[in-house]
């Protein structure tokens, strides 16, 4: 399933609908079969955008704003399940905010989930609200649950849209640091004024990357980025803002870097993000 954002055909759908075509045969509402071109998938938000080669204008959807959204606010999803064309099934919105892990790892912020009815074929396809804006894109159900069915929402589809139209891929910035989870003590908590119950600790750091460049090393405990704090390797993904920023990074050194919890010396360091090279 996808959904038509453009009446130049620009078309919306999830990334693990797409895979690794680069073309592909559409089929519209109205019969037509029209040939699609990748123009890029994201692989961390599950979304795609395909070209379909057009004479002339089709019709097509207008992404809405998910954060505007209501939890119980009626909501429809339409799509292909089971290959049942251009059905219909309606809900309600039954949370905001949720995560999903996506295929490479990473979260799926502020996941949009309702009680619709979802089954395969449905992915790709668009979740609208009663003003037939697209307010998401339905991505993934619970095999065995009932009225559990999650969707990207718009504002991370407008997002990834624009990274994709304008590079072929989605930039985010990275740190060239390898980091893992540790549990903090409660001495830990009182030196360094860190509340959470667990920190991230950097057990690899890229040569020449942006934080070797800012002088973070190996050991090195990292607590906030521009003063929020780290509860995990999640976190840094969040808060890292778009390439080319500047941010500044509280961090820990340990005196013995296999024993994190144990003394050490707080610091700042500010370093520029860079972009993550595309592939990586």
């Amino acid at each position: 399933s996808g959904v038509i954002i453009t009446p130049d055909g620009y078309l919306l759908s999830n990334a693990h609908v797409v895979g690794d075509a680069s073309e592909m045969s559409v089929t519209l509402t109205d019969g037509r079969v029209l040939r699609g071109t990748t123009v890029g998938r994201d692989v961390a938000t599950d979304l795609a955008l395909v070209r379909l080669q057009t004479p002339g204008s089709v019709p097509f959807a207008t992404l809405g704003d998910s954060e505007a959204l209501r939890v119980g606010q009626l909501v429809v999803a339409i799509g292909n399940p089971l290959g049942f064309a251009s059905t219909v099934s309606a809900g309600v919105v039954s949370a905001k905010g949720r995560s999903l892990r996506a295929k490479d790892g990473r979260l799926i912020e502020d996941i949009v989930q309702t009680d619709v009815a979802l089954n395969p074929g449905n992915s790709g396809g668009p979740l609208v609200d009663s003003a037939s804006r697209v307010v998401g894109i339905n991505t993934a159900i619970i095999q065995g649950a009932q009225n559990l069915s999650f969707s990207v929402p718009s504002a991370t589809a407008q997002w990834v849209v624009s990274e994709l139209l304008a590079h072929g891929h989605v930039r985010r910035s990275f740190l060239g640091l390898g980091c893992q989870l540790f549990p903090v003590s409660r001495l830990f908590q009182r030196a360094h004024l860190f509340d959470p119950p667990t920190a991230v600790q950097a057990v690899n750091v890229v040569p020449a990357g942006p934080a070797a460049r800012a002088g973070v090393r190996q050991g090195d405990v990292l607590l906030a980025i521009d003063g929020n704090p780290l509860r995990s390797v999640d976190e840094i993904h969040r808060l890292l803002p778009t390439p080319g920023k500047r941010i500044r990074l509280r961090l820990v050194r340990p005196s013995d870097a296999r024993n994190p919890n144990g003394e050490g010396r707080i610091s700042t360091v500010e370093l520029t993000t860079e972009a993550r090279p595309h592939g990586t």
